[in-house]
């Protein structure tokens, strides 16, 4: 078995979303009461997202992004898919913390909560060499993917909390925090080194909110959406475009299955939307006892 076969779970795989994480039928009613709050949200899995968590649902769902018209495009959608769902927008660049902050204490201002937090927008540019790499470009891929998840961790961090806490006397569970990782994060790919190196570090921010915050009743999970054909994704060399082939409706769904509290008990750990669920929790034992889908160097063959 090679190395990189060693690091994912050998389940089996979905590109399509299926009855396990259908929002319209197995997790319907799973956001009912609950405010979500969803950076980068005006296209692809970000919108997806928030089709989803309005078809399970929620009450309220605040979404941010920097194109508005998007913005408006994909607050129409939630519409059409449960007139119940109130939503607002902002138009935000998570690279600014006013901005970020501003958003976030809109959203808890306007609805008077927020329950689950999903960090979902990033940045891809074209692939080189390290050494041929242009230098604004790389950093850029740690200002959007890294820092832009810190902010909304960190504002939204409070009200999360403060949901969990709300929810765990009423004997439920919220105060779920999504951030998006990547396949790439568990891979060395020539080329890559911005953003799969930045997702990596997504992966550690994770364990790291979990480690801090995991007594607070924050259920944190760094995730690989799967290949999805976006704007983004098609950045990568052609060569690599083949793989693209799920849905953005498959992450979606996995993220609405994730805060229901179906995997409460994998918190901080790094997760793929291309997994089947029910396998997963069959591996729940073993994941918690052998302590996987974690970053740790290995010493030992």
């Amino acid at each position: 078995m090679s190395s990189i076969e060693t690091q994912f779970l050998n389940l089996s795989t979905h590109h399509l979303l299926y009855s396990g994480i259908d929002p319209k039928t197995t997790l319907k009613g799973s956001a009912s009461g609950k405010t979500i709050f969803l950076s980068g949200a005006s296209r692809g899995i970000g919108q997806a997202t928030a089709i989803a968590f309005a078809q399970a649902g929620a009450e309220a769902i605040y979404i941010t992004a920097r194109s508005e018209k998007e913005l408006e495009e994909t607050k129409t959608k939630i519409t059409e898919a449960n007139p119940e769902t109130q939503c607002l927008y902002m138009v935000c660049d998570v690279t600014d913390a006013d901005q970020v902050k501003t958003s976030i204490d809109d959203c808890v201002t306007k609805f008077g909560s927020i329950d689950v937090a999903d960090a979902n927008a990033g940045y891809l540019d074209k692939w080189s060499k390290i050494g041929e790499s242009d230098i604004s470009s790389w950093w850029w891929s740690w200002e959007v993917n890294l820092k832009g998840s810190y902010y909304v961790a960190r504002y939204c961090l409070p009200h999360l909390i403060e949901s969990a806490r709300k929810y765990s006397a009423n004997g439920s569970t919220g105060g779920h925090l999504i951030l998006i990782s990547s396949v790439g994060a568990q891979l060395l790919t020539p080329g890559a080194s911005d953003y799969q190196t930045s997702k990596h570090a997504i992966n550690r921010l994770c364990e790291f909110i979990n480690l801090d915050h995991g007594e607070d009743g924050i259920k944190c999970f760094a995730i690989h959406p799967g290949g999805v054909p976006t704007t983004l994704a098609k950045n990568m060399p052609e060569a690599i475009h083949s793989h693209l082939v799920d849905k953005p409706e498959l992450a979606a769904g996995f993220i609405v299955w994730l805060c229901s509290g179906k995997a409460d008990w994998a918190k901080g750990r790094y997760l793929s939307s291309n997994w089947d669920v029910n396998e997963l929790l069959q591996m729940k034992d073993q994941i918690i006892n052998d302590d996987l889908l974690v970053n740790r160097l290995r010493t030992k063959a």
